[in-house]
């Protein structure tokens, strides 16, 4: 069992009283409408572009993360959730899917299927980083991933999928997409060398951990966000400059695709995206009006050699994902609310016990219809009900009383105009229909 830090110790909770581990939330009512509204574009996209989606484990062998990310990255070296099980296996809490991706790829012959396989999903994953705002232990992350193609336009459609989403959300004029090349390991090889020969006289200059980075990947120093890093960086080579032709040649065509779809973007040589298996063309998209603590909003790029890694045949793909709690904040910041689906227009306001057991046999035939009825049946008193129904402000409060049960009628209440009729019981969805279709 890992240690606890100090400054993480929490106090004893008082008996019977217990709190949430730190980092972690709850997803309160108010704030899932938000979920859902990511959900629904994500879901309707794919559903559009024809991916399918995969539900992925939040187990998986620690080894697998460590291989495919890279072992000398933050992530598996300070973030993940990783413990050992009653088999003696070690394991991790999924710290980001496209391993995962990459994984079941292998493991279901994926390569048989017809290519590229176009998978998406929407999924909780876990690190442990130092908590703050917008940064939890446990997060939700979308992505969609093409595997099985080389080809520069499909990294233009991935990119163009992904300004849709922000489009749909109305973000679109408050994100910019960072787009860059890595090349391949050959001429990327090429470009560290030239890379440490620029940063050796320099090092005094850097913060510790790019005085580590230098000796494991140099170019995780052009990720480091430190000013005095970022100082040093100004008149760092450009690894744009090293590019072989060939991947000078699909650089340029994916940034003719995307000028032929008029997406703007910017050409940001610095970016290098945080993981090993990524290569050629990477993107990020982050918020025109950045913080100091603002991370990316979503991001990804290729990764066409993480399955050969992984143990299957030499496999081209590309993916990326997007941060759902980060791109939820943008939308608060924004004052974009998500539109209210499945409001009720209809109340059912019941006194008395035989007029609850009248009312709840009509909840379930006004749901057979899929008519939404708002109700609150552990009350009695009709004034809170009608107050409810006021605030939900619904079109017409349906109440039934005692004398309504005798008589086997139901008084229909106009709630704008405050009309008021009596109709037959069993004849009230049928009249709630009728009123309904003509507003």
């Amino acid at each position: 069992m890992p240690k606890i830090k100090k400054e993480e110790k929490k106090k004893k909770p008082e008996e019977g009283r217990f709190q949430l581990l730190r980092g972690f939330r709850d997803v309160l009512p108010p704030e899932e409408k938000f979920f859902l509204l990511l959900e629904k574009k994500v879901s309707n996209l794919a559903k559009d572009y024809g991916f399918g989606r995969i539900r992925l484990p939040i187990l998986e062998e620690a080894v697998l993360f460590a291989r495919s990310v890279g072992k000398d990255t933050d992530i598996v070296e300070k973030e993940m959730f990783t413990f050992v099980d009653q088999n003696e296996t070690t394991v991790t809490l999924r710290p980001e899917a496209t391993a995962s991706i990459a994984r079941a790829y292998i493991e279901h012959g994926m390569l048989n299927w017809p290519q590229p396989v176009k998978l998406f999903y929407i999924e909780p994953m876990f690190r442990r980083e130092k908590p703050q705002s917008g940064r939890y232990r446990q997060f939700y992350q979308f992505g969609f991933e093409f595997l099985g193609t080389a080809e520069p336009v499909i990294d233009a459609q991935l990119i163009s999928i992904a300004n849709k989403i922000f489009s749909e959300l109305n973000l679109r004029e408050s994100v910019s997409i960072e787009v860059n090349s890595l090349g391949c390991k050959n001429c990327r090889e090429e470009y560290k060398q030239e890379l440490l020969n620029f940063l050796k006289p320099k090092k005094k200059l850097l913060c510790e951990d790019c005085k580590k980075r230098m000796q494991k990947n140099p170019l995780r120093v052009l990720d480091c966000k430190e000013p005095s890093c970022q100082a040093v960086l100004a008149d760092a080579p450009v690894l744009l400059d090293w590019l072989c032709d060939e991947c000078k040649d699909h650089f340029m065509k994916v940034l003719e695709f995307l000028d032929q779809l008029e997406i703007i973007y910017n050409l940001n040589p610095r970016l290098i995206r945080g993981l090993d298996y990524y290569n050629k063309t990477v993107f990020e998209i982050w918020p025109t009006e950045k913080t100091g603590s603002q991370t990316a909003l979503a991001g990804g790029g290729r990764y066409d050699s993480l399955i050969e890694t992984l143990g299957g045949r030499a496999t081209p793909a590309i993916g990326f994902s997007g941060g759902v709690e980060r791109i939820i904040s943008l939308l608060k910041q924004k004052g974009i609310e998500p539109r209210e689906t499945g409001q009720a227009k209809v109340y059912l306001a019941q006194i008395g016990v035989q007029a609850k057991t009248k009312a709840i046999k009509l909840l379930e035939k006004f749901h057979n219809e899929g008519i939404i009825v708002a109700e609150n049946l552990s009350k009695d008193n009709l004034k809170a009900q009608l107050e409810q129904a006021n605030r939900l402000k619904v079109r017409y409060t349906l109440i039934l009383g005692q004398k309504e049960v005798l008589d086997g009628t139901i008084l229909i209440r106009e709630m704008e105009g405050g009309v008021q009729e009596i109709v037959d019981y069993e004849k009230a969805v049928q009249e709630i229909k009728k009123k309904l279709s003509k507003t």
